[in-house]
């Protein structure tokens, strides 16, 4: 029986249950949709800001975002409350309401080695395998809303839910978030991650904390002290440095204000601003009621940037800023932060007289750059002037012979130009040379002619870990690919606990485990330019304080790991990440710096200090070569925000045009005037006067550059020096052999031949014959002679002369 031929109702059912089918099936799919978009999807790697890979196994949240606010205590030790606590907020970021959401704390085995300290962190939700109870956030949570939610775990429990921690290490935790999004299942759909540091355990919560320590050490539910019989020596970096902000392209003087491309400094400086907070929460770690033995003081040295003093001192006297960075001679208005500088400045001078005190590279500039360029002069601004520039300011004597990159890795150009500099003990990270990974060793570099560089070795995890502390976290270049995440996926909290945890774990590390790695010291190195605030920096200098009062570590000064040096030094070479390259100086930037600096040294030559001027050459031109080791600067090329990288290459290329308009003008105001109309010479040995003009405030020798024509010879008349915004009449010397027009072309150039000034032309006439007029001169002049005394021989004789006939008396 044909289709067309079967009884209606057949057909008719046949269609409903289609329809129904088609029914379910798009249900299945919705239904299916919703679930699969609330389950995270664990292999996708979103894209960081800046471009690099995310080997973070979280995907970015669709329908909730955990942030975590507080973590207590940030350090566990046998005196801290035995319960964990965690704070934060759950937000509905997605398009439609969650219900069910829930939140729990979880934990992963303690960190094992370095590197895991970074890697740990990338762990799968499944590693985190110590659980504890979910706690409801919110029955619903409709689009946009947002709840706080409390966690707390204990530490360990007889009976009961706990963190399982027995020993002391440094444990990942996890907060995890379920939930049920509209048209979908429930199912895990954000979670964060942090480092819990555990110094020693405090009594297990519940218990009777009547006994003293120790006196029931069977127990379980005793306090368990770390193991101080074997301390870390630890030396600590407090950077304090900031981007470059005043104007370039402005050359010295006595009594003009400086002028700032912007007045965010203004604010750092100020009460509750970054830099202000930084010096506090250093001067208040090391002050006598905290750190009454100075052992914490004793283990930091304030590495200080020579560029923030030269621009605060500056400050402090009044300064302006510029309305356009581009034009840095137009318009500007006062600044506002005269006050806070030298508040500030007065407030780092007496904290820098009672500890350590170092000169980091100036601007932080790219040091790999610097030996590309490969200019005397602005290597010894970069890297010799700091410490004279520090001890000048703060009145101090800075530790020497010390090389703080702000990059943390040098190449083989680098190592070798700082090998030409003398001994210097360089600071950079344990991954940046090969065959060592050992934090704190001091290591003998080889490669590139640099077999003298000593390099003090500090703990790529700490750092990296340091470094995203603060409102503007950033990766530093020499973590590796696969330790690199986006930052941005944690809160400041979670990326501070990360920070202490990274800091305290060689510290709770084994006596036999730490053999490995040779020595038992550790070398702390935050960012140059660190945006922690003062509650953070706070905590890292506690962190370490406890460290120290706990005896799980002991204070190493820098200065004796600057002169440390093995028996037997191990001999490394350098291994430079490709990541450094992306990170550092654009070509560009080098081409413009490596071409406007022979410029500033040729004219530094021929600039002349004068005892009666008190602008010296050296003062008038020093802004200029500062600025473009600032155009080199590595400022903000790290920072998680693109933004940020790319007003540092806007900002580097700005500098370098305005130091080449400044060159540019400077060589323009040293000129020979032309004079008006058409130069007659009385004779062919007449001299030319010309007038040569300086209108620059310093004195400067000159030479004048001829260009005649072949009938006039000039006489060089060796340097001329001009006076300071001054002029001054030249007498040149000038023979002619034809008493025709000529044009002559003068101009000004330095001791070697660089011209200065615009070429002048000047049209000279002649009146003078030339040998032919001396010749027809003589021939008449001996004619004459032989007709008078032709005349009077004939009158002598009294003959008659022909020349008298016709003309006889009568």
């Amino acid at each position: 029986m044909t289709v067309a031929s079967r009884p209606a109702w057949r057909r008719s059912g046949a269609r409903v249950l289609t329809a129904l089918t088609l029914v379910l099936m798009m249900i299945g799919a919705v239904v299916g949709a919703g679930a699969a978009a609330a389950q995270p999807t664990t292999q996708t790697q979103p894209e960081s800001t800046t471009g690099a890979p995310v080997t973070k196994s979280r995907a970015q949240p669709k329908f909730l975002e955990l942030h975590i606010d507080d973590v207590t205590p940030t350090a566990v030790t046998t005196t801290t409350d035995p319960v964990v606590t965690v704070r934060g907020t759950v937000a509905n970021i997605g398009d439609r309401p969650v219900t069910d959401v829930g939140v729990r704390l979880q934990r992963a085995p303690a960190v094992g080695s370095s590197e895991e300290l970074r890697t740990s962190l990338d762990l799968d939700q499944g590693e985190f395998d110590v659980a504890g109870p979910f706690v409801e956030v919110a029955s619903s949570l409709e689009e946009g809303e947002r709840k706080q939610f409390t966690l707390a775990l204990p530490l360990r429990s007889i009976s009961g839910w706990s963190l399982d921690i027995t020993e002391p290490g440094v444990y990942p935790l996890l907060v995890n978030v379920n939930g049920t999004p509209a048209y979908g299942g429930q199912a895990r759909l954000d979670d964060a991650r942090f480092l819990l540091p555990v110094l020693g355990l405090p009594r297990a919560a519940g218990t009777a904390d009547s006994a003293p320590q120790g006196t029931d050490s069977g127990s379980v539910t005793a306090p368990v002290p770390p193991d101080t019989s074997d301390p870390l020596a630890v030396t600590m970096l407090w950077p304090l440095a900031d981007q470059p902000r005043l104007a370039a392209g402005i050359p010295g003087s006595v009594n003009d204000k400086v002028r700032l491309v912007d007045d965010v400094l203004a604010g750092s400086l100020s009460q509750g601003g970054r830099l202000e907070q930084l010096l506090a929460a250093a001067e208040f770690a090391t002050g006598p009621d905290v750190d009454k033995d100075k052992r914490l003081t004793d283990s930091v040295c304030l590495a200080v940037d020579p560029d923030l003093l030269i621009t605060v001192s500056n400050m402090s006297g009044g300064y302006l800023v510029v309305d356009d960075p581009a034009n840095p001679s137009g318009p500007a208005h006062e600044g506002t932060g005269r006050d806070a500088a030298a508040a500030w400045l007065d407030r780092l001078e007496s904290l820098a007289h009672s500890m350590c005190v170092t000169a980091v590279p100036f601007a932080q500039v790219d040091l790999a750059a610097l030996s590309r360029v490969d200019d005397p002069s602005l290597t010894a601004s970069a890297l010799q002037s700091p410490s004279d520039i520090v001890d000048s300011i703060l009145g101090v004597t800075s530790l020497r012979n010390v090389t703080w990159p702000d990059s943390g890795v040098l190449d083989d150009s680098s190592a070798q130009m700082l090998h030409s500099r003398g001994p210097t003990t360089t600071l950079l990270a344990a991954n940046a040379v090969e065959s060592t990974q050992s934090s704190g060793k001091t290591v003998t570099i080889a490669g590139g002619g640099a077999d003298a560089v000593t390099a003090a070795l500090f703990d790529v995890s700490a750092a990296a870990a340091l470094a995203a502390v603060g409102s503007s976290p950033q990766t530093p270049s020499y973590v590796p690919e696969r330790a690199r995440y986006n930052l941005d996926r944690d809160s400041r909290t979670a990326r501070l606990q990360d920070a202490l945890g990274a800091v305290t774990w060689s510290s709770l590390q084994s006596p036999d485990t730490a053999s490995r790695t040779v020595d038992r010291s550790m070398l702390i190195a935050p960012p140059q330019l660190w945006s922690a605030d003062g509650d953070e920096a706070a905590a890292v200098l506690s962190t370490v304080s406890t460290l120290l009062r706990t005896g799980l570590a002991t204070p190493r000064p820098l200065a004796k790991l600057a002169e440390q040096r093995p028996a037997t030094p191990e001999i490394a070479s350098l291994a430079y990440p490709q990541r450094a390259i992306v990170d550092g100086t654009p070509e560009s930037v080098e081409r413009g710096v490596g071409a406007q600096a022979p410029r500033i040294d040729e004219l530094m030559r021929t600039l002349v200090d004068d005892p009666q001027v008190p602008l010296t050459p050296t003062r008038f031109m020093a802004p200029l070569r500062e600025d473009l080791v600032r155009a080199m600067s590595l400022s903000g090329r790290r920072d998680q925000n693109t933004a940020t990288t790319t007003a540092a290459d806007e900002a580097a290329h700005v500098r370098v045009n305005n130091v080449a308009t400044a060159i540019d003008a400077m060589y323009a105001a040293v000129t020979v005037l032309a004079p008006g109309g058409v130069y007659s010479l009385a004779s062919e040995q007449s001299p030319l006067l010309l007038v040569a003009r300086n209108d620059l405030p310093v004195a400067i020798n000159v030479k004048l550059r001829v260009d005649a024509p072949d009938e006039m010879h000039v006489t060089d008349i060796g340097p001329q020096q001009l006076p300071p915004r001054g002029s001054r009449s030249l007498q040149v010397p000038a023979e002619v052999s034809d008493s025709r027009t000529m044009v002559v072309d003068f101009s000004l150039t330095t001791e070697s031949g660089q011209n200065l000034g615009e070429q002048t032309s000047v049209t000279v006439r002649s009146n003078a014959y030339g040998q032919a007029l001396a010749i027809i001169t003589a021939c008449a002049g001996a004619l004459l002679l032989f007709l008078a005394g032709r005349r009077l021989w004939h009158r002598f004789r009294g003959q008659p002369d022909r020349a008298d006939e016709g003309y006889e008396r009568p």
